[in-house]
C-alpha cells in the first residue's frame, strides 16, 4: 500500500490528474517522460515484465506446493507427493505446469469466455467458505465447552451474537446477488462447484470407510 500509493502521489506532482499523455503512455510512463528520462516506455514494459516473471515464479512454487500437499493427504494422486533425490515434487512441478499451458492456451483460443466462467464459477465461493466457518465454530466451541473447556483458551467477543450477525450478512448478501442480474451467475455457478467439491468429498469418504471395513 505504501508503495502504491507513493507512487501513485509522486505521479500526481509531476503531471496533472486530466493530462492527456496519462492516458496515451499511462501513468508511470507519461510520468517518466515528463522528466526526461529516456525510452520510458522500454523501461516500464522491462519492469511489468520482471513482475510477471516473479508472479510465475510464486504461482508455480504455490501450485505445486499445493498439488504436493494433497497428494500427501490423499486428496490427489499419490505421485504428488514424491520426491526426487534433492526433495523436489517433481510430479507436482510438472503438473502444475502443464496445467500452466494448457490454461494459457484456453485462454488464448477463447480470452473473454474462459475468464468469465472462472470468475463467474468462483465469485461467491468465498462467502460459502465464511459461512461454513461460521457454522463450524458454533458447532465446535459448544462441543468444546462440553467436553474440554480447559482447551478454550481464546474467547472470541460477543459470542454467539457476532458470530450469528456474520451468518446473516454473509445470507443477505447471497441473496441480494440472487436478485441482481449481474451477480445471479456467480451465486449458481458458484454453488454448483461447491456441489461438485462436496460431492466428491462424499464419494470419496464412502470409498475410505469401505476400504477401511474390508
Amino acid at each position: 500500500a505504501v508503495f502504491y500509493l507513493g507512487s501513485i502521489f509522486v505521479v500526481l506532482t509531476l503531471l496533472p490528474w486530466n493530462d492527456p499523455s496519462i492516458q496515451e503512455k499511462g501513468s508511470y510512463v507519461a510520468a517518466l517522460d515528463s522528466i526526461g528520462i529516456p525510452q520510458a516506455g522500454n523501461v516500464m514494459d522491462f519492469i511489468v515484465l520482471t513482475a510477471v516473471l516473479s508472479c510465475l515464479n510464486s504461482g508455480l512454487y504455490t501450485a505445486s506446493r499445493m498439488a504436493f500437499s494433497l497428494g500427501e493427504r490423499g486428496d490427489a494422486p499419490k505421485s504428488f507427493a514424491k520426491v526426487n533425490r534433492r526433495g523436489v515434487p517433481q510430479a507436482a512441478i510438472l503438473a502444475s505446469v502443464v496445467f500452466g499451458f494448457v490454461a494459457v492456451f484456453f485462454n488464448y483460443q477463447w480470452p473473454d469466455t474462459v475468464f468469465q466462467f472462472l470468475l463467474n464459477s468462483s465469485g461467491a465461493v468465498a462467502l460459502f467458505v465464511w459461512l461454513v466457518i461460521c457454522f463450524t465454530q458454533l458447532r465446535m466451541r459448544g462441543i468444546i465447552l462440553r467436553e474440554t473447556p480447559g482447551k478454550l483458551v481464546v474467547r472470541m467477543w460477543l459470542f454467539p451474537y457476532l458470530t450469528w450477525a456474520t451468518i446473516a450478512a454473509i445470507s443477505f448478501i447471497l441473496v441480494y446477488m440472487l436478485t441482481d442480474d449481474t451477480a445471479r451467475e456467480q451465486v449458481v455457478l458458484s454453488l454448483l462447484v461447491a456441489a461438485l467439491v462436496v460431492g466428491i468429498s462424499l464419494v470419496r469418504e464412502m470409498r475410505n470407510r469401505k476400504a477401511v471395513s474390508k
